[in-house]
């Protein structure tokens, strides 16, 4: 996947190293076409290098920091050392996350392959990721594709595409009521109770529950992410808990057993 125009100073970019030389290290920027960049040898690794080529190698894949970008002489400088391995790797598996929504698109498209930039470049400029934008439109379908300059085929098909594809992400918690009635009833008013929690309605998320033992139940919830996941978890505890001392019974929500 090719983006358009220049990277900003301060972004992360993969790049391949196509020279080596005393003073620093040339690059190709994967993501920009036909943009080369320059690693001043300082800016290789921290302190002194004897033998820059025990730090860079032709042909090596990397992640740079972009430090400054001067569209009028066409030049990009980088930094290697600015980047620890925690932001390598995250870099690493965005790009080749977009690698792979690229193929996608090509393959959606293999009826009219001069689309595929077009979309792609409307998407990053949603998202700033094309496997990111694909994965909003998976979870929140056509709504996530409202801000990108798409026709109304267009978003039909990532639609789509999206949904068969990416693996929607997701989170799994689980929390405890402890619940007790002394009404004639207790059992009715308890199972009553508990379908409160399935009341909480939220199309991004599944809710179950479970008999742990008297008095316990074991509410778990699977939602995108954990702050989606905590707050349908405690909304469902609540209208249990809630709907069970109206009734005379007690109450208490545990987050973990």
């Amino acid at each position: 996947m090719q983006r358009e125009g220049w990277p900003e100073p301060g972004s992360l970019v993969v790049c391949t190293v196509t020279q080596v030389v005393d003073f620093g290290a040339f690059v190709s920027l994967d993501e920009y076409s036909g943009k080369q960049g320059l690693i001043h040898i300082s800016e290789v690794a921290s302190g002194w290098i004897k033998y820059i080529r025990d730090h860079v190698r032709e042909g090596q894949k990397i992640v740079c920091k972009v430090l400054n970008v001067d569209t009028s002489r066409h030049h990009i400088d980088l930094s290697l050392k600015d980047v620890n391995e925690h932001q390598r790797r995250e870099k690493i598996q965005e790009w080749k996350a977009d690698q792979k929504a690229w193929k996608w698109l090509e393959m959606a498209y293999k009826d009219r392959p001069g689309d595929v930039q077009r979309v792609a470049d409307a998407l990053v400029a949603a998202y700033d990721s094309l496997y990111l934008a694909m994965e909003e439109a998976a979870i929140s379908g056509a709504e996530a594709l409202k801000d990108a300059s798409l026709t109304e085929e267009d978003v039909r098909i990532l639609e789509s595409l999206s949904r068969d594809n990416v693996k929607i992400p997701s989170v799994d918690i689980s929390g405890y009521v402890d619940i007790t009635s002394p009404a004639p009833d207790g059992v009715e008013v308890i199972r009553k109770a508990l379908k409160q929690a399935k009341r909480i309605k939220d199309k991004d998320a599944t809710l179950s529950i479970t008999y742990i033992g008297a008095p316990r139940y074991r509410i778990h919830v699977t939602a995108p992410d954990y702050k989606h996941a905590e707050s349908i978890l405690k909304k469902s505890a609540q209208a249990v808990v809630k709907y069970i001392e109206q009734h005379g019974g007690e109450g208490t929500f545990l987050r973990e057993a």
